[in-house]
């Protein structure tokens, strides 16, 4: 029921659990089911689903006395699992929708778009991972993303994995290549399939396509129980214009702008929320705070920020209404995710959030009471395009675009960032990650591995698109599963070796991990030898011995390649993507190199390497 303090909070903007009020509620007794929704501009709202025959003068709800907008009441005969609609009149103009339950736990299986009566008991098992997980999230930890659309990683017979089918061989394969988190594309229930999720409806509803709700927190709970965090994937910036959707939701538009210049995306052909109306933030709020509370997820990915914050964002001159400063900034989203960040933080200080922001906003990822946004991490699109227009140069030409591998250090630690080679950057005519790659099958390969060498030396935490991890060769469709046949091939057999190790290597060392977003830990060897494409760099933990990283982005191996480093003695080679294990050529340093007492680069020791030929090697002093 809903109590004066639940319309306080509501009006406010302020209410994060919603869902506990509004939507459809089964009575434990099995006499039917209380519902409730939002519809100021209705004149008439009534419930039709399975159990009346879909008749629209059956299962009225009243009005609140209280101004609220929200029609509520107790329909008899509702059962579990059974479909229904809201049935909404407007006041205006005899419009008449049925519409999706905006808050229902469970939507039909598209292309049906009813939604579920239903409930989400479950008995979770993953409590020594609640207890912990704030460790395995927190800032100075090992986090490496594998990113995954849940209908595409596999397939069977053509059809969809189940939820509980996809979480045995998902947890089989992250444990064998060493990620510490999935992140899924939005499994938020969504019409249009080719749309990845990205296009949503159920803003409470994990999509019916691969399972019940209980089905898709045995997923959460499966991984949790192998180790392995949860990231999901959350579309706060736009939904589609479907007629079952929250468009145009009572013959008035409710949940988004009535002028096109505020409430249409012209880039997605969709709606943008209206962030100034208090009752749309709390359903926002109530969403994320919704998949925290009752699936468990660790974090949660923010998609579309920029399109958030920005009036503009998308639109010609003319195209969009300046704030009341007359500036380009969305001051109520700005306001939201704000709000939203201090919530999620206040109520799950164990959980993340991560902002996909492509533009140079200040303070994305830093607390609200120091004027940021209040993220905890931001993804860091600039050394993404960066680096992959560097490695897809020939390597005789690299020499001339050296600042773009480089560059990113300027700015890398303005932000808690996290590098992400996702899955934007292997769709729509773009190709695959070693597709982008120069030269032959081995070069290519050669490329890959050093390209992540690089990124896992790099500071930041890592994610990366599902198929990357062995290399495939086409293009991901989301119609198809990933080419898993390929990975009985020599070179990306190599390559799914090499990611496997580069994060046993990278949870096991603190220097890779602990300190990602401060200067302190990260530590400039030779950034300017341009003319050999060679980049070196000290990563260092806050105690301990220091981790070097030296990449050769040319394929002519270095010989007596010299690079000061701090310490003497022997220093290990932990890594070498030219291995033959991995697919290389087998060009390395022997297990190891002693420093010499002569100084270089401004340090009082020097080593000697072997620079394979497009490879990255890891190298740790033995002296701490």
């Amino acid at each position: 029921m809903l109590t004066d303090q639940d319309i306080y909070l509501f009006r406010e903007g302020s209410h994060g659990r919603l869902y506990e009020r509004l939507g459809c509620h089964l009575d434990p007794g099995g006499a039917g089911a209380r519902f409730a929704v939002w519809a100021p501009n209705a004149r008439a709202v009534s419930v039709i689903g399975e159990w009346n025959g879909w008749s629209p003068g059956a299962g009225a709800l009243s009005v609140r006395w209280d101004g609220s907008g929200i029609w509520e009441g107790f329909v008899p005969g509702v059962r579990h699992g059974q479909p229904y609609k809201f049935r909404i009149e407007s006041h205006h103009g005899g419009h008449v929708a049925e519409k999706a339950d905006p808050f229902a736990f469970y939507a039909e299986t598209p292309p049906a778009t009813g939604s579920r009566a239903w409930t989400l008991e479950y008995d979770w098992g993953d409590a020594q991972w609640m207890a912990a997980r704030g460790r395995r999230n927190a800032l100075d930890a090992p986090i490496s993303v594998y990113e995954v659309h849940a209908g595409s990683w596999r397939r069977r017979n053509g059809g969809f994995l189940g939820y509980r089918e996809l979480a045995q061989q998902l947890a089989e394969h992250v444990l064998e290549t060493g990620f510490t988190h999935v992140e899924l594309l939005p499994v938020m229930e969504h019409p249009f399939f080719g749309s990845w999720g990205y296009q949503t409806t159920g803003y409470f509803a994990p999509t019916g396509r691969y399972g019940t709700p209980q089905d898709f927190m045995y997923l959460v709970d499966h991984l949790h129980q192998h180790g392995i965090g949860v990231i999901l994937d959350w579309v706060p910036s736009h939904f589609p214009a479907d007629a079952h959707g929250l468009g145009f939701f009572d013959g008035s538009s409710l949940f988004e702008h009535a002028d096109p210049k505020q409430g249409f995306h012209p880039e997605w052909n969709s709606s943008i929320f209206n962030y100034g109306r208090h009752e749309v933030r709390a359903f926002l709020l109530s969403s994320a705070l919704f998949w925290l509370d009752r699936y468990h997820a660790d974090a949660l990915r923010v998609d579309a920020v920029a399109s958030m914050i920005y009036l503009d964002y998308a639109r010609k001159e003319g195209e969009w209404i300046p704030n009341r400063y007359g500036g380009k900034e969305n001051l109520e989203a700005i306001e939201f995710l704000k709000s939203l960040n201090e919530a999620v933080y206040r109520d799950h200080p164990d959980c993340i959030t991560i902002a996909e922001e492509s533009t140079a906003w200040p303070m994305v990822s830093r607390p609200t009471w120091l004027g940021g946004l209040g993220f905890g991490m931001k993804w860091n699109m600039g050394w993404m395009h960066d680096t992959l227009k560097f490695l897809s140069q020939d390597p005789v030409s690299r020499k001339y675009h050296h600042d773009q591998l480089t560059f990113s250090l300027l700015y890398a630690f303005h932000e808690n960032f996290m590098l992400p080679l996702s899955h934007d950057e292997v769709v729509h005519g773009k190709g695959s990650l070693v597709g982008k790659m120069p030269g032959d099958t081995w070069q290519q390969f050669a490329n890959l591995r050093t390209l992540y060498g690089y990124m896992w030396g790099h500071p930041g935490k890592k994610l990366l698109f599902m198929g990357g991890e062995f290399g495939q060769r086409r293009e991901w469709a989301h119609e198809e599963a990933l080419e898993w046949w390929v990975r009985d091939l020599p070179e990306h057999g190599g390559l799914q070796r090499w990611v496997a190790d580069l994060n046993r290597v990278y949870r096991q060392e603190p220097a890779l991990h602990e300190v990602d977003f401060s200067r302190e830990g990260f530590e400039w060897i030779d950034c300017s030898d341009s003319e050999a494409s060679v980049v070196a760099f000290l990563r260092k933990p806050r105690h301990g011995a220091p981790v070097l990283v030296a990449c050769n982005f040319t394929p002519v191996p270095r010989s007596n390649y010299v690079l000061g480093v701090p310490l003497p003695g022997l220093w290990h080679e932990l890594l070498n993507s030219d291995a033959e294990h991995y697919g290389g050529t087998g060009w390395g340093n022997l297990g190891g190199v002693e420093a010499v007492p002569s100084g270089a680069h401004g340090r009082p020791w020097s080593l000697s390497l072997t620079l394979p030929p497009l490879a990255t090697v890891f190298l740790k002093s033995a002296q701490r």
